[in-house]
């Protein structure tokens, strides 16, 4: 059974949580190339990978967020981008079970788009092939362009991915809660989001990262109101704070479990956690899933 007959299935599935913050804990310096260990320090990646399937994951994500050339070029690693996410693909895979699944993970550019930035529709989406290709080539299952904010890049982004592959592409947005309601940072409303990304071939419409459990759980219940696709949630364990100079995501498996229970009432086909969750919150979320089933 492939994904999106999973999905169709009537089944919850539950994809990973935190790469950031695992990858700190490996080593990752502040302000360093996450992708970079890919090829450094490849037993961190592995073990990011595996641990997430061990506690309940139906898929994880390839550490390879900020792979895109624009990122990279920060770093100095513009030549590197195929090279880095194909090997964060092969590494993830290499753990994968038979019956679930690696999806490509593909982050803002960090640019903007003509006229309001300095990049052409040609350049930014030869930047996606470079990446996309490293990523089916590392024998990636599917796509997924998460906490993006700017509908023009995303819609590129899934257009392209589109015109590559047959596999399953998931768009997720970041939606701030403000006193008209969410919206992303550059104004998109989750009506408008959702069409447009239903619009541009995606599979899957999700959102990720920017809110702890409680606002996702009212954002849920939005999205699949206006969705005519799946919808999938990864929220963030809290809102991060600033303690004696750590960040620190204060939200507990237990806790969000009990905001998810709302998020699965909803109608969502997908859960999982974003910046700050952990094996354990990954572990809580399965025990969820598996007592709504």
């Amino acid at each position: 059974m492939n994904f999106i007959e999973k999905i169709q299935s009537s089944n919850i599935l539950l994809s990973d949580g935190a790469t950031g913050t695992f990858l700190q804990t490996r080593g990752l310096e502040p302000g360093g190339c996450p992708e970079l260990m890919n090829v450094e320090k490849e037993e961190a990646v592995i073990e990011m990978a595996q641990g997430y399937f061990n506690s309940g994951s139906d898929f994880v994500l390839t550490n390879t967020f900020g792979g895109s050339p624009f990122m990279l070029k920060k770093y100095g690693y513009e030549e590197k981008t195929y090279k880095f996410n194909k090997a964060g693909a092969k590494l993830a895979k290499s753990v994968c079970p038979k019956d679930k699944f690696v999806f490509g993970s593909i982050g803002p550019t960090g640019e903007f788009l003509k006229p309001l930035g300095n990049i052409s529709d040609n350049e930014m989406a030869d930047g996606f092939k470079n990446q996309i290709n490293g990523l089916l080539d590392g024998g990636v299952d599917g796509l997924i362009f998460e906490t993006q904010m700017a509908i023009e890049e995303l819609v590129l982004g899934l257009r392209t991915a589109k015109s590559i592959t047959n596999l399953p592409v998931i768009g997720s947005m970041v939606f701030d809660k403000g006193p008209r309601g969410f919206f992303t940072m550059m104004g998109v409303s989750p009506k408008q989001a959702s069409s447009e990304i239903f619009d541009a071939g995606a599979d899957i419409l999700a959102t990720n990262c920017g809110n702890g459990s409680e606002i996702m759980a009212e954002l849920s219940k939005e999205l699949v109101s206006y969705s005519k696709l799946p919808v999938m949630v990864q929220s963030n364990a809290g809102i991060p704070k600033i303690i004696k100079g750590k960040v620190i995501y204060d939200e507990k498996p237990d806790f969000m479990a009990e905001n998810y229970k709302k998020i699965l009432s909803c109608g969502i086909s997908i859960i999982g956690g974003c910046c700050g969750t952990s094996f354990d919150h990954i572990k809580r979320f399965r025990k969820l899933i598996n007592e709504n089933d």
